[in-house]
């Protein structure tokens, strides 16, 4: 027990240090070891206890940072599933890639891209999630919208929030989230650290935007000049 709260104290250490290393956004890639260390009620596993990857299901992740969630979701997709990374760093992409290829998992596809207008069509995934980054876009609101309009219509979206200077409290959270056509299902931590698990409202307006083109396949990549907004 004593080891676990040291553990938690030092990740905790880390997250404060990284707040005053740097407020910008995205996330500098010069500073990526901050984003291996795991934060406290955050760790990959909580995330995939709460999302469930299913063998054949594809997901969608918005800043992967280095790899730390997606490195852990992608192996629970199996050989037929896909987790699309989405981030507008290409350096935090070729990392995440090369750290899959180290560890022989293929399904994971980049795409370089802004959150506020993602490269794909609607209605694309089962899951989505985004592990402290939603504050640091731009425009939260319409990320909300454009993850809740290439969700499936019983799709899930997952947010991860710590309490730097980027944090989203639940409550705007969850007031966001019904703008965008999504509701809260479900929490779990502590309110300045806690996953929370949302899914698309029945007939919401958003559901009903305009298709977009098809994304390039698994093999490819979107390279678009898009603004700062995750990472």
């Amino acid at each position: 027990m004593k080891r676990a709260l040291r553990r938690a104290a030092l990740a905790g250490a880390a997250a404060i240090a990284a707040s005053v290393l740097t407020d910008r956004a995205p996330y500098p890639y010069a500073q990526k070891w901050l984003l291996d260390v795991p934060l406290p009620l955050l760790t990959p596993h909580r995330l995939t206890e709460l999302l469930r990857p299913g063998d054949g299901e594809r997901m969608l992740e918005i800043g992967p940072g280095t790899g730390l969630q997606a490195l852990h979701v992608a192996p629970r997709l199996g050989p037929d599933g896909e987790l699309a990374v989405v981030d507008v760093q290409r350096q935090m992409l070729d990392h995440v890639t090369a750290r899959a290829a180290e560890r022989s998992i293929g399904n994971i596809t980049p795409y370089r891209a802004d959150a506020r207008e993602l490269p794909f069509a609607d209605g694309q995934f089962d899951a989505a999630y985004l592990v402290t980054v939603l504050g640091e876009i731009p425009d939260a609101p319409a990320a909300l919208r454009e993850l809740r309009r290439v969700l499936k219509p019983d799709g899930r979206l997952a947010v991860g929030e710590f309490a730097d200077r980027h944090y989203v409290p639940l409550t705007t959270l969850a007031r966001l989230a019904n703008d965008a056509g999504l509701h809260l299902r479900r929490r779990t931590g502590i309110p300045f650290a806690y996953y929370a698990l949302l899914a698309p409202c029945a007939g919401s307006a958003s559901a009903r935007g305009a298709s977009r083109p098809s994304a390039p396949g698994s093999s490819g990549r979107r390279e678009t000049d898009a603004p700062p907004g995750q990472g």
